[in-house]
């Protein structure tokens, strides 16, 4: 397996996997696959990535995708992005997913992100393990978050912070005094 920068050659195979993932109901609010353009449009225009076992089976078969996500269009929220990761099902139990999500980290501080987010089914537990076992913490749950297909759905809220991008202190914060350090 290797991975490779995303690319509109890919797309079929990504909406493919993009459509397993929905058709599970276990993955994502999504009913429906954007188009290139609107997907394109949607993704950083970085830290896209694709898995391709160029040996199994076809060749140059997409095994899954990751891509992130701006959570805001506001300047202070650009190194935060909301992460996408999916796998296909013939590929599933073969570590896909832990390789895309760590390139995927590592893509992204490459690019000056400090912070990726997640927001999963609870009924996920694969992916909640395989978020933990790249650094995300469970920082809370959302109730009633939203209904797919009319069933009301939670979720579980997942960040992970870089320990290389965004970790300088600001001038503008004084540290700790000492007295207060030993307190």
């Amino acid at each position: 397996m290797t991975i490779y920068p995303l690319t509109i050659a890919h797309w079929n195979q990504v909406k493919g996997i993009y459509e397993q993932g929905i058709a599970s109901g276990d993955a994502t609010f999504q009913t429906d696959v954007p188009s290139w353009k609107e997907w394109h449009q949607t993704c950083l225009p970085h830290s896209r990535l694709v898995a391709v076992d160029e040996g199994y089976g076809q060749s140059n078969q997409v095994l899954g995708w990751a891509a992130l996500a701006p959570i805001s269009g506001r300047a202070v929220y650009q190194g935060v992005a909301d992460v996408q990761v999916y796998v296909a099902g013939f590929a599933r139990g073969r570590g896909v997913g832990r390789q895309l999500l760590e390139a995927l980290v590592s893509e992204s501080e490459a690019h000056g992100m400090w912070l990726l987010q997640a927001s999963v089914f609870p009924e996920n537990t694969t992916t909640i393990s395989i978020y933990a076992g790249a650094g995300f913490r469970e920082v809370g749950h959302r109730e009633r978050m939203g209904q797919l297909h009319g069933v009301w759905r939670s979720v579980v809220l997942l960040e992970r912070r870089s320990a290389v991008v965004g970790v300088e202190v600001s001038p503008l914060i004084s540290p700790v005094p000492k007295t207060y350090a030993t307190l």
